[in-house]
């Protein structure tokens, strides 16, 4: 127990200081912002520059991750999206605006940090390959899905799919956590090690990435919080921090064979709260807003809790 709580106590400790600068107005306004674009834009895909450029994956298949994580994702996704519009009435784009707050988790700046706190770097290479590929999966779906969303509810599409398809790619070849990634992969091919000056910078950013990314979360939950009806944000939470995180450990534990710390740290990547993708996607329908907003407030509160639980059942692996 004390070992979870040294894992836990600081990763949350860390959000909860960002939440009370923020919330207290000790720093400029704006700064939340911009701390979170620097973390985004440059601390995060060095980070991962580092990790892929330096870390040992021959431990297990990647396609065998991918499998056990995303049937997971898939199925929270329906789950999610099937439940808002079955139990409360809701239409196909909150429908969807569900589906991803059940699924899409803060695996990046919540799950990161936590994985190396918990599992060092042979977990940082498991949550790396993870982030890989579910930046581009979760745009690409979200991407149809969307379309699909506002031709049932009977709104026009903006574009037609090739102009969505050409938007897509150029989104994804100018995001820095793609950069970051083929960068650490090109760099890997070259067989040179990251050493020297450069590779000092690159460290010492590394090592700072995961703090301030957590600061970041807590100075960003200050612009949500809990408005309107809170039932649809609870059945949602309840997939993303109970049934997708048990899904995976299941598939894990019985199915898909992963190695340990590998298995450990997909589970607690699923286990993580609702991540920002949620809202984006409600202010790219103008509705479901409320339902995105009480998600990530709900999730990241309660995940305090879950986390520490899940942190403790996966060492039954």
């Amino acid at each position: 127990m004390d070992q979870i709580a040294g894992i836990v106590v600081p990763v949350f400790g860390i959000i909860g200081i960002g939440y009370g600068v923020a919330w207290s107005g000790i720093l400029r306004p704006g700064t939340g912002e911009a701390l979170s674009d620097f973390v985004f834009t440059i601390a995060i895909p060095v980070l991962i520059f580092r990790v892929v450029a330096t870390a040992d994956f021959s431990g297990g298949s990647p396609w065998l991750l991918w499998l056990a994580y995303y049937i997971g994702y898939a199925l929270a996704w329906i789950a999610g999206t099937f439940l808002v519009r079955r139990l409360f009435g809701r239409d196909a784009r909150a429908g969807l605006v569900a589906g991803v707050s059940a699924s899409y988790g803060n695996a990046l700046l919540i799950g990161l940090p936590l994985i190396i706190t918990a599992y060092g770097s042979e977990g940082a290479a498991a949550i790396t390959l993870l982030v890989a590929v579910h930046l581009p999966v979760m745009m690409t779906v979200s991407a149809v899905l969307i379309e699909r969303a506002l031709v049932a509810d009977g709104h026009s599409p903006d574009a037609d799919s090739a102009t969505i398809a050409r938007s897509l790619v150029r989104n994804l070849v100018k995001n820095p956590i793609v950069i970051g990634l083929v960068a650490g992969i090109l760099w890997r091919l070259t067989g040179l090690p990251v050493s020297g000056p450069a590779g000092a910078v690159v460290v010492s950013i590394g090592d700072i990435a995961a703090t301030l990314a957590l600061i970041a979360v807590g100075m960003s939950l200050s612009n949500y919080g809990v408005s309107g009806n809170v039932m649809p944000a609870f059945v949602v939470g309840f997939v993303k921090l109970i049934a997708m995180p048990a899904i995976v450990l299941a598939l894990v534990a019985w199915v898909i064979p992963l190695p340990p710390v590998w298995a450990k740290a997909i589970v607690i990547a699923a286990a993580c709260p609702t991540g920002v993708n949620a809202w984006l996607v409600a202010s790219r329908f103008g509705t479901g807003q409320a339902l995105a907003s009480n998600a990530i407030t709900l999730t990241t509160g309660l995940s305090v809790v879950t986390v520490a639980a899940w942190l403790t059942i996966v060492e039954w692996l």
